[in-house]
């Protein structure tokens, strides 16, 4: 259902599907904030992702801590000291799937919570380039960046197919890109949204005459 991707390449068998354990453990809003945090802008320490998270440091260290424990983070090695830690985002998608869900309510309840933190996270940063953006960056950036949407009416197998072959291309794209920080780069977000209208209505099936 959802993949959220960071900076590095996902893993030769794809993006990780989280089990209901890991939904669990990344089920708190913060945890997700962490997470995005570290992939948008890298590692951190706990007491800076506090700074811009605003959060205290405490917090963000338990969390982190718990981020930890189920494979979400590691610590930077050779960077840091006892008392001040640096943290990374383990690489590689994170995937919130519909088969791994099942008719579980903890499930359901905790794959709304991540789906809905990270959009809310992805809705933010694309806010604030709409509204900041023209003030802020120069208009070789602004020229650069794209804000698009198309409509479509499809069935849910014309959906599939259609995500399908778009992610293809645009994971294929992306390899292009990665690992790479040339002078003038800064964090760029890429987004490709693709669902169902949900108070949409489907086209009815035709009866014989």
């Amino acid at each position: 259902m959802s993949d959220f991707d960071d900076v590095h390449p996902a893993q030769p068998t794809g993006p990780r599907a989280l089990d209901l354990a890991g939904l669990k453990a990344l089920a708190h809003p913060l945890r997700v904030q962490i997470i995005d945090a570290l992939s948008t802008y890298g590692a951190s320490t706990a007491s800076g992702l506090a700074e811009r998270l605003r959060e205290s440091s405490g917090a963000t260290s338990y969390h982190l801590r718990q981020l930890e424990k189920h494979g979400f983070v590691r610590e930077v090695e050779g960077k840091g000291t006892e008392r001040e830690r640096w943290w990374e985002r383990v690489p590689g998608g994170i995937a919130v799937m519909v088969e791994q869900i099942g008719d579980s309510p903890a499930a359901r309840s905790a794959a709304e919570l991540v789906t809905r933190e990270f959009q809310r996270s992805r809705e933010s940063a694309l806010q604030d380039f709409i509204v900041n953006g023209y003030s802020t960056l120069s208009p070789e950036w602004m020229t650069a960046a794209t804000v698009s949407s198309a409509n479509l009416r499809l069935t849910a197998e014309q959906l599939a197919a259609l995500v399908g072959e778009l992610e293809g291309t645009f994971h294929a794209a992306l390899e292009r890109y990665r690992d790479l920080d040339e002078p003038g780069a800064r964090p760029v977000q890429v987004h490709f949204n693709a669902f169902p209208v949900v108070d949409g209505t489907e086209t009815a099936t035709p009866q014989n005459p």
